[in-house]
């Protein structure tokens, strides 16, 4: 019975290994994006990631059939939602963002949310909806205004560059 329990648990480890594997550097991307962090140091993003493969790993033997992935996104959208959501300060006007910070950062995490999960994801409005609690006209007229605050967002200067020094 306990040789049993031991193979199908080294058997789940070993499936769920696979699928962090294949999936692993996508959603840490979609994690990066929902932070609004730079790609380097983005602590927030890695522990949102862990905390909801560990919520997909717990269930793992409970998918019958769903999708990890799905299951794994929703989750890392869940956690997001109540951490961002709670924890939020509106932006001053006027008061400089940190030169760092990314061009998702200038959106509330609500818009980058639904950016994120309706075009880097790819997820279908009625499944954002439901996913975010709103209705769909509600989440299509948020991704219209993230993606024209993203479109009217003033171009970074580009690096000066030295001037070739003349030879003698």
């Amino acid at each position: 019975m306990r040789e049993r329990q031991f193979t199908r648990h080294r058997r789940r480890t070993r499936e769920f290994e696979a699928f962090v594997a294949g999936a692993g550097g996508r959603l840490l991307h979609a994690a990066t994006l929902l932070t609004a962090e730079p790609p380097d140091g983005n602590p927030r993003a890695r522990g949102l990631l862990t905390a909801a493969l560990a919520e997909t790993y717990a269930r793992w033997h409970r998918l019958r059939g769903e999708d990890p992935y799905d299951r794994t996104r929703q989750e890392l959208a869940a956690r997001f939602a109540r951490t961002a959501w709670r924890h939020h300060r509106p932006a001053v006007p006027g008061m400089p963002r940190p030169a760092d910070a990314g061009l998702l950062a200038r959106l509330t995490p609500q818009e980058r949310l639904i950016l994120v999960l309706r075009l880097y994801e790819g997820v279908a409005e009625e499944q954002t909806a439901a996913l975010v609690g709103l209705p769909v006209d509600r989440v299509r007229a948020i991704c219209t205004r993230a993606v024209t605050a993203m479109r009217s967002a003033p171009k970074p200067a580009a690096p000066a560059t030295p001037a070739p020094e003349a030879s003698p």
